[in-house]
């Protein structure tokens, strides 16, 4: 788990999955976003959210662990949490458990 200490990550919401909880909203509020349609999104750097299905953002590093709870929290397991170098998923449905 050391690796995710220094790397860059990206993180990404799966919107047919996403069952509008909040709690990716309540634990980032600067990184996650509801839409009209009651769906999570993320938003970029520059607080656009990103609709296109699959879009990714940067993590900002003083934001990671809430990024990572908030995935591993989330009822809909719908937030990929990726390592930016090689695309590995380091919180979410896809994550291995360690």
């Amino acid at each position: 788990m050391a690796e995710v200490a220094t790397d860059q990550l990206q993180v990404w919401v799966d919107q047919d999955l996403c069952t509008g909880d909040g709690l990716c909203v309540q634990y980032a509020p600067e990184v996650f976003e509801f839409d009209v349609d009651g769906l999570a999104y993320v938003k970029g750097a520059d607080g656009e959210l990103r609709l296109a299905p699959g879009s990714r953002v940067d993590v900002p590093e003083h934001l990671r662990l809430e990024v990572i709870d908030s995935a591993k929290e989330c009822p809909g397991e719908c937030i990929h949490v990726v390592r930016g170098s090689d695309g590995v998923e380091v919180a979410g449905p896809e994550a291995e458990e360690d």
